[in-house]
C-alpha cells in the first residue's frame, strides 16, 4: 500500500496477506477437483478442504464441534440464526430469540426474516451508553419459548467487546442456544469457544486477510440446524453447493496465520498503536475528541472517536491523505446518524461526528502520527498543536 492513502478502515476489511495468496495457489492451479469426486483429482481437493477446516478450529481452541464454511458472514449468521430456530422449534409453540441493539445488520435482518416468515418474537435489548448488554437483561428476557440468544463478539463500529461468556452461562442455565458473530474480534484477541460458551460462531475471512467471499460457521456437537440451501450434501449436510477450496485453503491459512501473530504479540502491537493515535489526536485537538464505546472493553485496534462541530463524511473527504469509515462500512456514505452510536444514547447531531479508524497488520507508528496529524488539520477552528 506504498504511496496510497494510509489504510485505517481494517474492520470494513483487511488486505489479503502474500501467506494466503501462495497458499491458495494450488487448489486455483493444480488441486482444481471436484471435493466430492473419489478419483485422483478429487482427493487432494477434499484434503485440502479438511486441513483448512482443521485449521480454523484450531484458532477457535475448538477441539469439539464442526466448521462450516459459507460464502459471507452474513450467510453463516443467517445459517445460525435460521437455521437453529428453524430446526428446534416447538409445535403449537411461537420461537422467541434475544438479541440487543448494536448487533451487525445481517443478524438483525436474520432476526426480522424468522419474526415476518415464521412468525417468531425477537426480544432486542437496549445497551448502555459505553455499548455493553447487561448478562442480568439476558436472563431475565429468557421465557420458556426462547430457543436462541444472538449477541455478537466485539462491535464493528466501536469495538465494544460484549460479556460473551456470562451471556452463554445465563442461557444455558434455562437450556437456550447461543450464536455469536465474532467477526471483527477473531485474529485480534483470543477467541476460544470453549471458553466463551458458545454454540455457534461466525467467522469472516476478509475481516482477518483472507479474501472476500469465504467465511465459517462453529457449529458445537449436537446442535441442530436446518439449511439455507439444500441439495447435495455438502458441509455435512448445512450448505449445499460444490465447495469453494482455494478460498477455503485461504480462510485456513489465514487462520494459521492469525493464530502465530496472536503468540507473538499483536494484540498487543495493535493497542499500542490505537492509544498512540488517540494520544494523538487529543493532543492536537485539546477537548474536542470524545471516545465512543467502552474505555477498556473495546478491540485493541479500533478507535471511534467524535470531533466536535466536525461532520466525518467532511472530515474523510478533507484529508486525502486518510482511508477511513464515518461509521459502519455497511452504511457508508450515508449521510444519517450511526443506529449503533444512537442505540448507546449519543445524540443524532453528535453521532454525526464519529469517525471510525481501525488498524491492522501492515499499521505502522508513522502512519499513526500522519494521520492523526492530518485529521487535526482538517478541522477549522479549533486549537490545534504541531
Amino acid at each position: 500500500m506504498a504511496g496510497r492513502p494510509i489504510y485505517l478502515d481494517y474492520n470494513a476489511t483487511t488486505p489479503v496477506d502474500p501467506e494466503v495468496v501462495a497458499a491458495m495457489v494450488p487448489s486455483l492451479e493444480r488441486e482444481f477437483g471436484n471435493p466430492s469426486s473419489t478419483h485422483a483429482y478429487g482427493r487432494p481437493a477434499r484434503a485440502a478442504l479438511e486441513a483448512a477446516r482443521d485449521r480454523v478450529a484450531g484458532l477457535l481452541h475448538a477441539g469439539a464441534g464442526r466448521i462450516v464454511f459459507t460464502g459471507s458472514g452474513s450467510e453463516a449468521d443467517a445459517l445460525a440464526i435460521r437455521g437453529a430456530v428453524l430446526a428446534n422449534r416447538r409445535p403449537g409453540r411461537r420461537p422467541h430469540v434475544i438479541t440487543q441493539a448494536t448487533e451487525h445488520p445481517a443478524v438483525l435482518a436474520a432476526c426480522r426474516d424468522l419474526e415476518e416468515l415464521h412468525g417468531a418474537e425477537i426480544a432486542v435489548l437496549p445497551v448502555g451508553p459505553d455499548g455493553l448488554v447487561d448478562p442480568l437483561a439476558v436472563a431475565d428476557a429468557i421465557t420458556d419459548d426462547t430457543l436462541l440468544v444472538t449477541v455478537m463478539h466485539a462491535n464493528n463500529e466501536t469495538g465494544t467487546i460484549q460479556p460473551i461468556a456470562e451471556i452463554a452461562a445465563a442461557a444455558h442455565e434455562r437450556g437456550v442456544l447461543v450464536h455469536c458473530d465474532a467477526a471483527q474480534s477473531t485474529g485480534k484477541i483470543i477467541v476460544d469457544v470453549a471458553e466463551l460458551g458458545v454454540d455457534l460462531l461466525t467467522v469472516v475471512g476478509h475481516k482477518m486477510y483472507a479474501p472476500k467471499g469465504i467465511s465459517a460457521l462453529y457449529v458445537r456437537d449436537g446442535v441442530a440446524l436446518r439449511p439455507l440451501v439444500g441439495g447435495g450434501g455438502q458441509e455435512g449436510g448445512l450448505r449445499a453447493g460444490t465447495e469453494n477450496v482455494p478460498y477455503a485453503v485461504g480462510l485456513g491459512r489465514a487462520a494459521e496465520v492469525a493464530a502465530a501473530a496472536l503468540e507473538a504479540g499483536e494484540t498487543r502491537r495493535l493497542t499500542a498503536l490505537r492509544d498512540r493515535l488517540e494520544a494523538g489526536l487529543k493532543a492536537r485537538l485539546p477537548g474536542w475528541v470524545h471516545l465512543n464505546g467502552h474505555r477498556t472493553r473495546r478491540l485493541p485496534n479500533t478507535l471511534n472517536v467524535r470531533i466536535d462541530g466536525m461532520r466525518a463524511l467532511t472530515l474523510l473527504d478533507d484529508v486525502a491523505v486518510l482511508a477511513a469509515s464515518a461509521g459502519s462500512a455497511c452504511h457508508a456514505g450515508e449521510d444519517a446518524p450511526s443506529p449503533v452510536l444512537t442505540a448507546m444514547g449519543i445524540p443524532a447531531d453528535e453521532a454525526m461526528t464519529a469517525v471510525r479508524l481501525s488498524l491492522g497488520r501492515w499499521s505502522t507508528e508513522a502512519e499513526v502520527d500522519a494521520a492523526a496529524a492530518a485529521i487535526a488539520a482538517a478541522v477549522p477552528g479549533r486549537s490545534v498543536r504541531r
